[in-house]
């Protein structure tokens, strides 16, 4: 019987959930990393048994970890990220230049087909590529050095990558998301990068066509129809049916379009997932009922999906990285809090149960489905 594997991140460890195909009983990791916040754990799909983890700590900084067999051992590897010089300085959040830093990898992205190569996100907003199994890095220097860097921005947080997209029919192509840029695309396997934020309206920004500065929150695609996107903006829920080249708005009737996190249904391409927060001041669930919303429209019309979630008194937020799907049938969803929780869905988000609680504050949810 297949199974499921769901690896966490956290404020100051990382977790490993897994469960046989039924996904009724789970089983809880001790803690790896103990006393260091996981940006980001995930496994390739080329092999379910490598697994990748970044970790940050104030004292000792970053570090990259590797394992092969699964998780149960874990290997550092290459940690040595340089942003190359002579590109300029970018816009701070006071209005001043800013020089270039690297402080730590947000997001890594695992080939689609070779478990040795991995792509990161970095803050400073840069991407890196490893073909090595992350001994070793390169930058893609042509994404700092787009005309348009120079009016980046952080947001409230950093300015980091936080999102990579890898197109499955086109090698070439992929996506990138910037807080707060926007996205970018390469159809040239980051030779040129292209803006694709056209359709994106944004409270702080007067320029109704600006090019950059875009405060995006996540955005997925379904591996089948990678030209379609998803998006959560900081207001707004959009999609693209033309791979970023313009967006509109399928906020619809949730109850609030301000959120961090979306996903798409592993078979059925129209049907993606969002977790609605109050605003953008009050990051938790809007009347403190923790509902996650599902569309089966491709956002035009809404559902709140509540049986097995906490309908009173719950104020927790979901970050952009904390949720993942399955590719069993009926699909599974599942989600992290920041208050520790863990939820898991096994028929497609129409119920709910709590996987695990009493956890770090949760900052990345992926999911494996295993042979």
């Amino acid at each position: 019987m297949s199974g499921v594997r769901v690896l966490v991140g956290t404020q100051k460890c990382a977790f490993v959930l897994t469960s046989d195909g039924k996904r009724q009983r789970w089983e809880l990791s001790s803690p790896h990393f103990v006393g260091w916040e996981i940006y980001h754990l995930t496994g390739s799909i080329a092999d379910p048994n490598r697994l990748y983890a970044s970790q940050y700590n104030s004292w000792f900084g970053q570090l990259i970890q590797r394992s092969n067999d699964g998780g149960e051992t874990w290997e550092p590897v290459g940690n040595r990220f340089v942003l190359e010089g002579g590109i300029g300085n970018y816009e701070g959040y006071d209005g001043t230049p800013q020089a270039w830093e690297f402080k730590r990898i947000w997001h890594l992205e695992p080939s689609l087909t070779d478990p040795d190569t991995i792509y990161a996100g970095a803050e400073d907003a840069a991407l890196f590529r490893s073909t090595d199994g992350g001994q070793n890095w390169e930058e893609f220097r042509r994404l700092r050095a787009h005309h348009s860097a120079r009016r980046w921005q952080p947001g409230r947080t950093a300015m980091c990558l936080h999102t990579i997209l890898l197109d499955p029919t086109n090698a070439r192509r992929f996506f990138i998301a910037v807080m707060a840029a926007g996205v970018f695309r390469t159809d040239d396997a980051g030779e040129t990068w292209c803006p694709i934020n056209r359709g994106l309206k944004s409270q702080y920004i007067a320029d109704p066509n600006a090019e950059v500065g875009h405060c995006v929150h996540s955005i997925k695609m379904h591996h089948t129809r990678p030209r379609v996107l998803f998006m959560q903006k900081h207001w707004d829920v959009m999609r693209s049916d033309n791979a970023g080249d313009s967006w509109q708005e399928v906020s619809g009737n949730l109850p609030s379009d301000f959120g961090f996190v979306i996903d798409v249904h592993a078979h059925e391409p129209e049907t993606i997932y969002v977790a609605p927060i109050k605003s953008e001041s009050e990051h938790f669930p809007p009347e403190a009922k923790l509902r996650v919303y599902r569309s089966r429209t491709g956002g035009y019309e809404w559902e709140p999906l509540t049986k097995g979630l906490p309908q009173n008194d719950c104020y927790v937020n979901i970050l952009r990285g904390a949720m993942g799907v399955d590719s069993l049938d009926p699909c599974g969803i599942y989600f992290g809090t920041t208050g520790g929780e863990v939820y898991a869905s096994a028929d497609g988000g129409d119920t709910w149960m709590l996987t695990a609680q009493r956890l770090p504050r949760i900052l990345s949810v992926e999911v494996q489905t295993l042979p």
